[in-house]
């Protein structure tokens, strides 16, 4: 198998304002995307974010749709400068974001925050001077 993620799909609540907060908010842009549909393809550099309806995606994965919590994954924007972060931080939370946890310097030696979208899916915003990950 080749070690690669092609699409990670969030459930969310609200289409119509999960595609505000990503296409409008953020700037992803959709594939395809015809108003009404539940399924929506956003277009990244390497793979594909996609939005479905959470009880459609619980039900399609045969797994029952529990409370919302803390679900053990986050996902991550890396950028290429402190400033970079503080900017798309701050694009984020003029979107529509709840900051989780400020910019600030990390323990081992870079820059980062965390945002929850409008369902709550935690994004990291990070800065590596270790690794390039942009």
């Amino acid at each position: 198998m080749k070690p690669k993620i092609s699409l990670i799909t969030l459930g969310v609540a609200d289409i119509p304002r999960a595609v505000a907060f990503y296409r409008d908010g953020l700037g992803f842009p959709t594939h395809n995307y015809t108003p009404g549909e539940d399924m929506v393809m956003l277009q990244l550099e390497g793979s594909w974010l996609g939005l479905f309806p959470r009880a459609e995606l619980a039900k399609d994965a045969g797994v029952p749709d529990g409370p919302v919590g803390f679900s053990g994954v986050a996902l991550a924007h890396n950028v290429a400068s402190k400033a970079d972060a503080d900017a798309v931080f701050a694009q984020a939370v003029a979107a529509g974001a709840t900051p989780v946890k400020p910019m600030q310097d990390a323990f081992w030696g870079g820059y980062s925050g965390y945002f929850a979208d409008p369902d709550g899916h935690l994004w990291e915003v990070c800065w590596n001077p270790f690794t390039d990950l942009t």
